[in-house]
């Protein structure tokens, strides 16, 4: 009788111990103080960005507000960009960010990622009637953000097209707004990011650029936290997910991709669901 007595509290004790482990100190904080620190861009045209009036808003913008609200706690805004998205999560200074970032197995090795939840390509914009596909641009500079899977990607992209000089030939900005002034201003060629990104841009000035030839990769985008924290990676995921079941995040999508939006792009897919 006494071993049995031990060995259910040995198994009650490992039951506990599983749920505090699976908590996570990131998580636990969050409930506690009821408020998330998420990262957002706010030059990534039409993920997030400043308007003209100075409002702050987009599809990354809209959808970090509606996770925050669907955990039931307050958000507090980050600002972010393309080099310091991953150490302010490292470091502990947000505990999300929403900030169109690819999910690839060498960011893993730094942060943990939600499920996709956002479908995107990575293609180049040039000005319209110059180029047709990445071969008509060998041998020209070619704007990129520094630090991205993009700036990987073009310079592969050109080395199988055939450019000798595809390392010199990719021109790296910190901003997206300083790769489209360099291609505004002939400083470069063309401009290679997530389509997204550059339907963005490309709205901006109308007829003026355009798509050139097929994507170079696929961009599918994850929500960045702390590694090890399954709490909030499992409250996060649910979040995504009930959007997608009740219709929020389709809304969300067709207010700033779809049709008669200046930035239309067609949904490439859909989010993972879990019984």
């Amino acid at each position: 009788m006494r071993l049995v007595k031990l060995l259910a509290m040995a198994s009650a004790l490992t039951v506990l111990m599983a749920s505090v482990a699976m908590a996570g100190p990131v998580f636990d904080r969050i409930q506690k103080e009821k408020k998330i620190r998420i990262g957002i861009m706010t030059d990534s045209i039409p993920g997030a960005f400043y308007n003209e009036k100075g409002e702050w808003g987009g599809f990354d913008y809209d959808m970090a507000t509606e996770v925050a609200k669907r955990m039931g706690v307050e958000i507090e805004r980050v600002q972010v960009n393309n080099k310091t998205r991953i150490a302010l999560v490292q470091s502990g200074q947000i505990d999300l960010s929403v900030s169109n970032m690819t999910h690839t197995r060498e960011r893993d090795k730094s942060v943990d990622f939600s499920l996709t939840y956002f479908f995107d390509g990575q293609k180049i914009l040039a000005k319209k009637g110059q180029f047709k596909s990445v071969k008509d641009m060998v041998g020209k500079k070619i704007a990129t953000m520094q630090g991205t899977t993009s700036e990987v990607n073009v310079r592969r992209a050109l080395k199988e097209a055939g450019d000798p000089n595809a390392e010199t030939n990719v021109i790296s900005f910190q901003k997206e707004s300083e790769c489209f002034q360099a291609l505004q201003n002939g400083r470069v060629a063309g401009w290679s990011t997530d389509a997204s990104i550059l339907v963005g841009y490309a709205a901006k000035t109308p007829g003026q650029f355009e798509l050139v030839g097929d994507f170079l990769s696929d961009e599918p985008y994850g929500m960045a936290m702390p590694q090890d924290d399954s709490a909030l990676r499992d409250a996060v995921n649910a979040a995504i997910q009930d959007m997608w079941k009740d219709g929020t995040y389709k809304s969300i999508y067709n207010k700033w991709y779809g049709p008669g939006t200046p930035f239309e792009m067609p949904l490439a897919g859909q989010i993972e669901m879990w019984p």
